[in-house]
């Protein structure tokens, strides 16, 4: 990489923004970021990145946020000793368009880290403006899986979920001709030792409490319940174009191997790394190279077991239901997404059960005739439905 690529993160005061930085922190001479996005939620926090980094352009999804934010570029400005006349304030766009915006703008790399099925426009502005998307937002796959495989070139999607990544990293090992299947590894959550019948009492506090990554509460949830396996799955048949009875989930609860490429000859290439989304964000930014040190690797020197199990679909059906919405296609798998994303919100307020949630993800999807993503606005529409039927399913079990 002969010049630093231009780099604009989405969602840059998230999990994911936050680990990107870290990476183009101690990657100057590779990566350059020219633009950041985040909800402007915490104005202090992104104007710090803004101001380390240099960036051209900050874009925020609330509006009212601007004037909150350049209150704290200056407060931020000041803690640097700067001048007035010392800081240029980066250029501000303000509103639910802004981080569509930004990512159709001239850079190299676009790091979609957006949270929801919202990162679907920019992810589709990202690919129609010809830059390469480094796509850790599952949901806009998922949801506008139709408008994103029409508006993407081959090769310019590179995955940053550590599953995806590893197939990625696995498939350079053979030819398209030569893959059998592909393997996603699942840490199955706190509750992998749980029947069905030990899950509806779940709180969540106990949902909560990922035992190998720390992530926002949403897909905290998802990991419980393996809704994001299913979402995992589904974005792996549409990544890499194999049908959905070759791909398959085992239970790996170490967490080191992150999936897996079995070949027609009987030959399994496995991708193994501490459980660090480093390493993937980094491949992604700067595929097909890697970046030295993006994170430790295994400790070779030090004892130890991985084990690997076949997932119990009674006790977690939201895999084989993802694989249902995915072969209906469509418009299915925005419903998957949409009404378990409503399921979790319940959840977590205390007006579901635990099991609820994969329950009335399954009960709306029966409910769902069907349907093609033409545009945006098809995407909108349908998401909008099975969000307002999972509010009616859980308003209905609340007053049982």
């Amino acid at each position: 990489m002969d010049t630093p690529r231009d780099v604009v993160i989405l969602g840059s005061t998230g999990s994911i923004g936050t680990q990107a930085v870290d990476v183009v922190r101690r990657n100057p001479e590779r990566f350059r970021v020219v633009g950041v996005a985040a909800g402007g939620n915490d104005p202090a926090a992104l104007a710090a990145q803004a101001l380390e980094l240099g960036v051209q352009t900050v874009a925020v999804t609330r509006a009212g946020a601007v004037e909150d934010l350049q209150l704290a570029f200056y407060a931020e400005a000041q803690k640097h000793g700067y001048n007035t006349g010392q800081f240029r304030l980066p250029e501000i766009i303000a509103g639910p368009d802004a981080a569509a915006e930004l990512a159709g703008r001239e850079c190299d790399v676009v790091l979609n880290g957006i949270t929801g099925s919202i990162g679907l426009a920019p992810t589709l502005a990202a690919l129609k403006a010809g830059r390469r998307l480094a796509l850790a937002n599952k949901e806009s796959l998922i949801a506008g899986g139709q408008l994103v495989k029409a508006a993407a070139a081959p090769g310019q999607i590179v995955p940053v979920d550590s599953e995806h990544s590893a197939l990625a990293q696995g498939l350079r090992g053979g030819t398209a001709d030569e893959v059998r299947r592909l393997v996603l590894t699942a840490s199955g959550g706190p509750f992998r030792d749980r029947h069905r019948d030990e899950l509806a009492a779940v709180t969540p506090d106990e949902a909560l409490a990922h035992p190998t990554w720390s992530m926002g509460p949403v897909i905290t949830v998802n990991c419980a319940t393996l809704v994001n396996k299913g979402l995992e799955v589904i974005e792996t048949h549409l990544l890499f174009d194999l049908p959905f009875e070759a791909i398959d989930v085992v239970v790996h609860p170490q967490s080191i191997v992150h999936s897996m490429v079995e070949f027609v000859d009987g030959s399994t290439l496995a991708q193994a790394s501490p459980p660090d989304m480093r390493i993937p964000i980094a491949l992604a930014l700067a595929w097909p190279e890697r970046v030295p040190g993006a994170a430790p690797a295994c400790d070779w020197t030090t004892a130890s077991t991985w084990e690997f199990r076949p997932l119990d679909d009674a006790a977690f059906p939201a895999v084989s239901l993802a694989r249902e919405a995915g072969v209906r296609g469509g418009l299915a798998p925005a419903v998957y997404n949409a009404a378990n994303e409503e399921g979790v919100h319940a959840f977590l307020a205390g007006r579901l059960a635990f099991t609820g949630i994969v329950d009335t993800v399954g009960r709306i999807l029966g409910e769902y005739g069907g349907g093609d993503a033409v545009s945006i606005e098809d995407v909108v529409a349908t998401e909008a439905w099975a969000r307002a039927r999972a509010l009616e399913i859980v308003g209905s079990e609340e007053g049982r």
